[in-house]
């Protein structure tokens, strides 16, 4: 049974998951890359998290590089949590996310669609072949040893 940490686990998509992968960890992110919250209010009040979940899970993006703390210009002495390089990164995992879960667990359709500012065009995020350009399907995907790859004892 896996716990809190997959040390034990030679998968980046286990260490993800350290950082990441709890449901109020999701609707953070979510939130600050799409719905333009930075402050723990807004995000307390949106969400509905308790304070104390919230501030942990806030400080744990910070020290992960994840968010950065930043004076809120409009309301002195509170702090912002803006998303960094590292934390807008995890915006098409969000998308593949949300992709999945319209198709397989939203019976009604989408209840939100990602767009393209510029064209109005839907995002996606599909698989892609960077050797042949194809789009390759999911059982077509093979897993092989990476350059970090390390025996596991």
């Amino acid at each position: 049974m896996l716990g809190r940490l997959y040390e034990s686990q030679n998968c980046s998509a286990a260490r993800a998951l350290e950082l990441v992968g709890e449901r109020w960890s999701l609707l953070i992110l979510r939130n600050a890359a799409f719905a333009g919250q930075s402050r723990f209010s807004e995000f307390e009040r949106r969400l509905g998290i308790a304070p104390n979940i919230l501030a942990s899970r806030l400080e744990g993006f910070v020290a992960a590089g994840l968010m950065e703390v930043r004076p809120n210009p409009g309301h002195r002495g509170q702090n912002e949590y803006v998303l960094t390089e590292k934390g807008r990164d995890f915006v098409p995992a969000i998308v593949a996310l949300t992709d999945w879960g319209d198709r397989w667990a939203a019976p009604d359709g989408p209840p939100m669609v990602y767009e393209h500012e510029s064209c109005g065009g839907e995002v996606e995020v599909q698989l892609h072949c960077s050797g042949c350009n194809q789009v390759p399907e999911p059982a077509e995907v093979l897993a092989r040893p990476g350059p970090g790859f390390r025996p596991i004892d």
